[in-house]
């Protein structure tokens, strides 16, 4: 028995060192579907590939992006999405994410970009392109120019979805699958040059399946961002700009649904005050893909009564009004979740800027305090009419 495992872990290595030497020689490595098997090297998983100094996809592996995505301490992410030959098409759903053949493999690996030269491992806090591909440029993204953190895998096998952390060495030439997650260490800069630090950490496998149980029903986990609400936009491919969901169904990954101009369509933001008028599509969409997949009726925090999903009419689910099922120190001493034209004395917004354990929300997936979307929620919250006097 030891003599098997020591020549399947003799294997596993070789498999791995091919991978890395194929990637010397400029050649993007064939993207794999692990049926049981969770890789040690995230090379081995095939998706991503290291060639002539950048991060690139592997062959028909798609990179995509979210109109407003979550916040995870202005880290910047490269996601992508894989289906093997042969697999049906993920199917269209209008409200929640697509349902996706056993084979698929996503992955969103979380990077900083540099703050500049001489100023040594510091890190742009890109609060205002946080969201955009920065430095991904010729297909690729400019290790030169950015700090890789981690690679979070998404797998759908038979019995469900799995979900795996790898973390990247530090000479950015291989990331390790890391069950326990890890804390890294880094210092942010901010666009008036102020400096954080900040220990950045990676999520343990059970951390990952406490945010992807959106459905506490069943059990198990499903991707997040992967919906029509989400996808509809525009992503700069490199034959030219197109609509991502109409992209996904021309390349065979996308099946039913209605034309992109008559799919949902959350607002896109990045971290700009919006305009008046965009102020509450603006917001509902951060907390959308911030919250609802805790917050929504058949998610973890059901039992709140909290429901923040884009869908939610306004009103006491919303948070109107609404006095705290059980939140302890977490209210701040505050009576209501939202209160209109107060967002100070609103529950929501100071376990927002909170940074306490004990007090933020979201619980998971940040250590500090999302400045900018504090103050897009604050600023909605203050245009809002109306009065809790009553309530």
């Amino acid at each position: 028995m030891r003599s098997a495992r020591h020549a399947a872990g003799l294997v596993c290595a070789l498999g791995a060192a091919l991978l890395v030497l194929a990637a010397c020689r400029g050649e993007a490595a064939a993207p794999r579907y692990h049926e049981s098997a969770n890789p040690e090297a995230l090379s081995q998983w095939g998706q991503l590939s290291i060639m002539d100094g950048r991060l690139v996809p592997g062959p028909g592996v798609l990179p995509y992006d979210l109109n407003t995505a979550l916040f995870s301490d202005y880290a910047v992410k490269l996601r992508t999405v894989w289906l093997p030959d042969g697999a049906q098409p993920a199917a269209y759903d209008p409200q929640d994410s697509f349902d996706f053949p056993v084979g698929t493999v996503i992955t969103k690996t979380f990077y900083y970009p540099r703050a500049g030269a001489g100023d040594g491992e510091s890190f742009d806090a890109v609060a205002r392109t946080r969201e955009s591909l920065i430095h991904f440029e010729q297909g690729g993204l400019d290790l030169s120019r950015v700090r890789l953190i981690e690679t979070r895998i998404l797998v759908r096998r038979e019995a469900g979805w799995d979900a795996l952390p790898y973390v990247w060495d530090e000479d950015q030439r291989e990331a390790h699958l890391s069950r326990s997650g890890a804390f890294v260490d880094l210092t942010l800069v901010d666009a008036g040059g102020m400096r954080e630090p900040l220990s950045y950490m990676v999520p343990n496998v059970n951390q990952c399946a406490n945010c992807h149980e959106t459905d506490t029903g069943d059990g198990g986990i499903r991707p997040i961002g992967p919906a029509a609400r989400h996808l509809n936009r525009e992503f700069d491919y490199a034959q030219g700009p197109a609509n991502q969901l109409a992209e996904w169904r021309a390349r065979g990954l996308l099946a039913g649904g209605p034309e992109a101009g008559e799919a949902p369509a959350n607002t896109a933001w990045s971290g700009a005050m919006p305009l008046q008028a965009m102020l509450e599509p603006a917001a509902r969409s951060y907390l959308d893909i911030n919250c609802a997949h805790c917050h929504s009726r058949t998610g973890p925090a059901d039992t709140s009564g909290l429901y923040l999903n884009r869908a939610e009419p306004s009103g006491p689910n919303l948070g109107f009004c609404k006095p705290p099922i059980a939140a302890g120190r977490g209210t701040g001493g505050r009576r209501y979740s939202i209160i209109p034209g107060d967002a100070h004395a609103s529950i929501l917004v100071h376990r927002m800027e909170s940074d306490r354990a004990d007090i933020m929300m979201p619980e998971l997936g940040r250590s500090i305090a999302d400045r900018e979307g504090v103050a897009l929620v604050a600023a909605w919250i203050d245009s809002l009419a109306g009065s809790c006097e009553d309530a």
